[in-house]
């Protein structure tokens, strides 16, 4: 077939496996380009095909040589549908490793559930003996209630009171008013329960009473503070107390894991970037349009992958002790919030109309690596080629 971008709001029905196969080689490309990493042996990725942690998984096998195992949920083609994204950036990531010579496989499933924890601590420990990282990176609005068998869902509200400000459509450039209402407050428990940290912990659990984790293993989860501008929405908001119950769990299972064999478990924070997640929250794809502009211009500006990489290399497995925050956090957001990125992020905010948006702030970066996201917009990809969407992931298990 010939696969076009097909998008509903924030979301892309629609995926294309030769544009997201070359996105995965040019991640990897990147990391081959950089300075090995004295790093972990055998990682699992949960939550391993898109964003941080596919590419948390790349660097780990093609910066440290690591074997790796993605946990991630199934979403396969058939002969009139394209998988997801993650399938097919899973599907190249797999490819890749193989060819490398490098141990990998692929837990297709709920991440959420006893079943696919079972799954993967069973094969760890027949394939691999025991990690000595795990990344958690799952990002979900939904998980099922264990107890009563109902699913919960997550929402992005302020809470307290209504908040409104400035967003923008960016397939459009339209800049409008927007005002949330405020969060119930069984709608922040929902939130907690589905992004917090209880199932992070839960893995952990899991892995540790199977023998599959290793006594001095590293485990990381993903977190973002943010600017002013998006404070009220985010950390101020639903998320942010499920982010404050994510380093709570952190500190937690640090203490546990350092007690029991010299482990640590660490939340990163780190820098705004287009994930399918920060395009779904009101507010913040103007607020990132804004930031890509001001940092690109400065020089600083990083993707995921060189995020990941610097994660890895600099601060985890970096030549120093790693470094934290008052709250035990490891902060990637660094460069996003010097004063004078902020400063200037700011003076664009209160200048951005519809009619300027396109020269005071990079728009069209967001709206383009949002495409890229899903495999489309790809530099070196003919998008007007008959292209099969059925691909196969090897060694999925």
């Amino acid at each position: 077939m010939i696969i076009k971008p097909r998008t509903r709001g924030f979301i892309c029905t629609t995926s294309h496996p030769a544009g997201c196969e070359r996105q995965v080689e040019q991640q990897i490309d990147y990391v081959k380009n950089q300075t090995a990493i004295q790093g972990p042996k055998n990682v699992l990725v949960i939550g391993a095909s898109t964003g941080y942690g596919l590419a948390s998984r790349i660097v780990a096998a093609f910066g440290a040589q690591a074997n790796t195992v993605g946990v991630y949920r199934p979403s396969a083609a058939s002969a009139t549908r394209t998988a997801s994204a993650g399938w097919y950036n899973s599907a190249a990531f797999e490819k890749a490793a193989q060819a490398a010579g490098l141990k990998s496989f692929s837990v297709t499933g709920d991440a959420f559930s006893e079943e696919t924890k079972a799954k993967t601590a069973e094969l760890i420990r027949s394939e691999l003996g025991q990690v000595d990282m795990v990344v958690y990176s799952v990002a979900t609005a939904r998980r099922t209630d264990p107890v009563t068998g109902q699913p919960r869902t997550s929402v992005l509200k302020p809470i307290g009171k209504p908040y409104t400000n400035k967003t923008v459509n960016f397939h459009t450039g339209e800049i409008s008013d927007i005002t949330l209402e405020p969060a119930k407050e069984q709608e922040i428990e929902d939130t907690v329960f589905v992004m917090g940290g209880e199932d992070w912990q839960e893995w952990i659990n899991v892995l540790e009473n199977a023998g599959a984790l290793a006594p001095n293993a590293v485990t990381v989860a993903y977190s973002y503070i943010g600017s002013q501008i998006t404070m009220p929405i985010y950390r101020e908001g639903t998320i942010g107390r499920a982010k404050d119950h994510l380093e709570e769990t952190a500190r937690k299972l640090d203490e546990r894991l350092s007690a029991n064999g010299g482990g640590h478990a660490y939340v990163v924070v780190s820098k705004a970037l287009v994930t399918q997640s920060s395009s779904a929250i009101p507010i913040v794809p103007l607020y990132m349009s804004a930031l890509y502009k001001t940092m690109k211009e400065k020089g600083i500006h990083e993707g995921t992958i060189e995020q990941m990489y610097r994660l890895f290399s600099n601060r985890l497995y970096g030549p120093q002790a790693v470094p934290v925050d008052e709250e035990g956090r490891i902060r990637l957001d660094d460069w996003e919030m010097r004063e004078d990125v902020q400063a200037e992020v700011t003076k664009l905010w209160d200048k951005l109309t519809t009619d300027n948006i396109y020269d005071l702030s990079d728009l069209e970066g967001f709206r383009r690596e949002f495409f890229q996201l899903f495999g489309f917009e790809v530099d070196g990809v003919d998008y007007e080629a008959d292209t099969d969407p059925i691909v196969e992931v090897v060694n999925q298990k």
